[in-house]
């Protein structure tokens, strides 16, 4: 439980509000846009709702191959990865010695399904362990609305997630330095095999890193192919349609944008019109600074009554061009501020919102150490069995009104004015 203290500070610009209304006329039927570095959502179409995810699922089981299998080592197929295999493969057969690195490549550029497979088996010796592991770690990435079943994508009722959880997963992902330098790649050469007497040679189905064909954004014709894609992972089936995780840079800014359940390549177009907006229509403005005082709390048990609570780092979000926004400052402490306290410690937090979007947060902490009281030294001087009942009574009375004053909750409204465009 926190104790929630509620503190509006509101920044005066004009009078546009960040917007979530689908004024891009997107053809996907939900999709979401977020700043890569901050997991910003900068716009949203039916973010949170429920869809299938066909092959963006691979981007899960890509990281956990990366991050727990070997790269070197040497993966041998057997009979169950061919025979549950459907749709998109590379023809793996039984008995087939491959690199465990190629079958990742496989994986992330051709969209194997037999490749899924066998990096599961080769993992956790079992599909449906490898199964649990993707769903352990899409809580763990804080993707509470996201269920695999299988590490491939291919349909199922409850194989669900949603645009924005793709996005915290994509995010997590692109985060290792592996996972970056394989979904950057559209084309890859897996050698000839004790199987295969040829070279296999993969193509990726991500036009947004190498495609001319024209396509239609707001009534112009420009290529597919968008300047500053670095990634990452398409999916098509029939009940999910045409789904696309999309990452791109641009100077200092990394965006990432997710459309799901499009019609053919408006998926494309979808997502050039979210990198536009991202890049074009959004200036990054200061909004606190580590140090900046959030107000002075009272400290129970402690030497010194009272912390100055602080922000603990610098805070900043982007917001629209040119139209500025009102800001809300939200504060939540701890339940109880009680000693021992150390310098640096967290004491709660700070979130800014616009509108009901968070847009940024950060840690509120303590200036300086506070050691706790020693009472025990008061109740030592006391002769025990004269005072016993009497002391009693007192620690009673005192427990009881450190139970009212923790129920407590203090409520203070202030309003600043300040203009971040100064």
């Amino acid at each position: 439980m926190k104790r929630i203290v509620s503190i509006i500070l509101v920044l005066l610009f004009l009078t546009h509000n960040i917007s979530f209304a689908n004024d891009l006329s997107l053809s996907g039927e939900v999709a979401v846009l977020v700043d890569g570095d901050t997991g910003q959502v900068l716009f949203g179409k039916s973010p949170h709702k429920g869809a299938y995810p066909a092959s963006t699922t691979k981007i899960m089981t890509g990281i956990l191959a990366i991050e727990l299998g070997d790269m070197e080592d040497t993966v041998v197929i057997d009979d169950e990865v061919v025979q549950l295999t459907d749709g998109s493969h590379i023809a793996l057969e039984p008995g087939e010695r491959l690199n465990f690195e190629d079958l990742v490549y496989a994986l992330m550029i051709q969209s194997a399904n037999d490749a899924a497979l066998a990096i599961a088996k080769h993992i956790s010796g079992d599909i449906d362990e490898f199964v649990k592991l993707m769903n352990k770690k899409a809580i763990e990435i804080g993707a509470l609305n996201t269920h695999f079943v299988n590490p491939n994508g291919l349909p199922h009722d409850e194989h669900i997630t949603t645009a924005y959880d793709l996005t915290l997963i994509a995010r997590y992902a692109m985060k290792n330095p592996k996972f970056r330098e394989i979904v950057s790649k559209y084309n890859y050469e897996i050698p000839k095999t004790n199987k295969k007497d040829e070279d296999r040679y993969l193509s990726s189905n991500n036009r947004l890193l190498y495609s001319n064909s024209l396509i239609d954004v707001d009534g112009e014709r420009v290529p597919i192919k968008y300047e500053g894609v670095t990634g990452i992972k398409t999916g098509y089936t029939r009940a999910a349609q045409n789904c696309l995780v999309a990452s791109a840079t641009r100077g200092d800014r990394n965006l990432i944008a997710v459309v799901l359940k499009a019609e053919g390549r408006q998926v494309y177009s979808d997502i050039h019109k979210l990198f536009n907006h991202g890049f074009d229509d959004f200036d990054r403005v200061n909004i606190a600074a580590k140090g900046d005082v959030v107000e002075n709390i009272e400290v129970l048990n402690g030497t010194s009554p009272m912390i100055a609570g602080i922000i603990g780092e610098d805070v900043s979000a982007y917001v629209p061009k040119g139209t500025p926004q009102d800001i809300e400052r939200v504060v939540n402490f701890n339940q109880s501020i009680e000693a021992p306290i150390e310098k640096g410690q967290a004491l709660g937090t700070v979130e800014y919102y616009i509108g009901d979007e968070l847009i940024a947060e950060s840690n509120i902490v303590s200036t300086l150490d506070v050691d706790k009281k020693i009472s025990a030294k008061i109740e030592d001087k006391l002769p025990k069995k004269r005072y016993g009942f009497a002391l009693l009574f007192i620690i009673l009375i005192l427990a009881r009104m450190h139970v009212v004053r923790t129920r407590r909750k203090r409520r203070r409204r202030s309003v600043y004015r300040m203009n971040l465009y100064r």
